[in-house]
């Protein structure tokens, strides 16, 4: 409809003699001001040479009758331009939203389009904790958006398997004395990265044993060493794939550092007129672009995460068949080095860097400030994904529902925590509230899932009661849940193009909020009441909304608390 609104203004402006503008058509902020509000007039009085007030009344004659669903166009203030649609429209959005089902909210905007997303990408050895979680979330989200959009999306996880981190760990297990034959965890490998790195930090005489440990892993010229490293490499990701489970993510390509250092030097080397000796090393002179200078191979001939990272991307392309576009979604403490890879990526593929997109997010984090991998000093995901899931279990007792089972109480904590991770703009830090993000009264993960269950037991008493959903009899005028529901996919649309999964999650609360109101002033399970069927519709309509919408941000919506 805003596209129907914006085109006929135009034709318009055409019809009029006026000169084209740039000119916005939204919702406004305040409902009795109708479900569009343009400032057409206001932008292009001048040009025009007339009041603005007396162009939005050209404007408005001009437009009487021709736009199909507007019941009346009124003028307000200086001469913003206020559109009022029929009760029609919005029945026609329920029987819309109810008929498509779970198709609902979905366009063909990127159909055709093969899209990359690359998320997650922890590093074996290392601890899985709650930072990856969130990154998790957020890549989660995008891939979902993109997917609504009909984009043929490829997840892909890129993990650090090799590194001065691998060093650390491999140092960690000898000296803790993890030897192969004896079962060890992923938990043991973080402890043992957390003493050789705390190691390296402290102790000058263990720091050249861990750089040769180093080489020796990119070498694989220890028998030993590399048998360490291939049991700790398999236990570290066969524990990641319980996590990917968990949390509802299957990647389609995973892509590991180890195949790329090799390809990464290569590459370096045979562009010396891009990354020119320095010192022994190779570098990418970013301050010739307003950058920042970075090495991409080491005084020891190591190819850095950079080399890496540029060997990742043609790597992509083979693998996948080629692609239209790359996202790459990370924490945002890599911004300007992403810039700097990008750069140099230009003058080595060109084509690529132009289908690369890096979205740096912010973290969420806890009450007790950031954590620390390399001390130990780390909350697992797993334990913290656990940990919320009990207390999610204490507030369903506490709310008089009946006890969830282990499943329902770890999707209700994921959601939980998936919400108040993409509640705010991804590229602004926040803070994980326990209490607030399990709250059943609004703004949280679970007061969506509450109100999707809500619905579903709604609509299986109005069964029970004789109701039979259809459109028989319609209010007069629609109800304020209505106007509210018709934008699902107008919001999904600008929440993958704006990568602003936030929008999503205001929408759905706001949606959630009006059928909570909506339901304590309207009967819905009474088959004496001619409007009940047609409120069952809008309820449905509602539910599917919320359970398309809920599946974009990654959350489960269960249909029973």
């Amino acid at each position: 409809m805003e596209d129907v609104i914006h085109t006929a203004i135009t034709e318009t402006f055409e019809t009029l003699g006026i000169a084209p503008v740039v000119f916005s058509v939204e919702h406004p902020g305040d409902m009795s001001h109708g479900e569009y509000a343009c400032n057409v007039a206001m932008v292009a009085a001048k040009a025009a040479g007339i009041a603005p007030r007396a162009l939005a009344e050209k404007i408005v004659v001009a437009l009487e009758g021709q736009i199909e669903y507007v019941d009346r166009i009124e003028i307000a203030g200086p001469g913003f331009i206020n559109f009022y649609l029929a009760r029609d429209f919005f029945t026609a959005e329920i029987a819309r939203a109810t008929g498509a089902g779970e198709d609902w909210g979905r366009n063909a905007s990127e159909a055709g389009q093969k899209i990359v997303v690359e998320y997650t990408d922890p590093n074996p050895f290392k601890a899985f904790h709650i930072g990856h979680l969130f990154t998790n979330t957020v890549g989660e989200s995008i891939a979902r958006l993109g997917e609504m959009q009909g984009a043929d999306i490829r997840r892909v996880n890129y993990q650090g398997d090799i590194g001065l981190h691998v060093a650390h760990a491999i140092y960690g297990m000898q000296q803790l004395g993890m030897v192969i034959g004896l079962p060890f965890t992923a938990s043991d490998l973080g402890r043992a990265y957390a003493l050789g790195a705390t190691a390296y930090r402290d102790d000058e005489a263990v720091q050249p044993i861990i750089r040769a440990l180093n080489k020796q892993i990119y070498d694989r010229t220890d028998e030993a060493v590399n048998a360490l490293y291939d049991a700790g490499r398999a236990v570290s990701l066969a524990y990641f794939e319980t996590i990917y489970t968990l949390v509802g993510t299957t990647f389609t390509e995973y892509f590991f550092e180890s195949e790329m250092a090799p390809k990464g030097k290569t590459l370096v080397l045979a562009h010396p007129e891009v990354f020119p000796e320095s010192d022994g090393a190779h570098i990418f002179k970013g301050e010739e672009y307003g950058l920042h200078t970075r090495v991409f191979l080491n005084k020891e001939g190591l190819p850095t995460y950079e080399a890496k990272e540029l060997a990742l991307a043609k790597a992509k392309e083979e693998r996948l068949g080629g692609y239209d576009h790359s996202i790459i979604s990370t924490a945002k403490e890599i911004n300007e080095y992403f810039k700097v890879l990008k750069m140099a990526m230009s003058f080595v593929y060109p084509e690529l860097a132009a289908k690369t997109e890096h979205i740096g997010h912010g973290m969420v984090r806890l009450t007790t400030g950031k954590m620390s991998s390399r001390t130990g000093d780390v909350i697992l995901a797993v334990d913290f994904v656990n940990d919320i899931a009990a207390a999610a279990y204490e507030k369903v007792i506490e709310s008089g529902m009946a006890a969830p089972t282990t499943e329902l109480a770890q999707s209700i904590a994921l959601g939980a925590i998936k919400y108040a991770t993409l509640k705010g703009n991804i590229e602004q830090d926040a803070v994980f509230d326990t209490t607030k993000a399990l709250s059943f009264e609004g703004d949280s993960g679970p007061y969506l899932q509450y109100t999707h269950a809500r619905i579903c037991s709604v609509l299986e008493k109005a069964a029970v009661a004789g109701v039979v959903p259809d459109f028989s009899v319609i209010p007069t005028e629609p109800y304020i849940v209505e106007k509210i529901l018709y934008r699902f996919p107008e919001v999904i649309e600008a929440a993958w193009h704006e990568r602003a999964p936030h929008m999503v999650v205001g929408y759905l609360t706001e949606l959630a909020g009006a059928f909570n109101s909506f339901y304590a002033h309207e009967k819905i399970a009474d088959s004496t009441d001619t409007l009940a069927p047609y409120k069952a519709v809008v309820a449905n309509a509602v539910r599917l909304t919320l359970k398309n919408g809920l599946w974009t941000l990654g959350i489960q919506a269960p249909e029973r608390l």
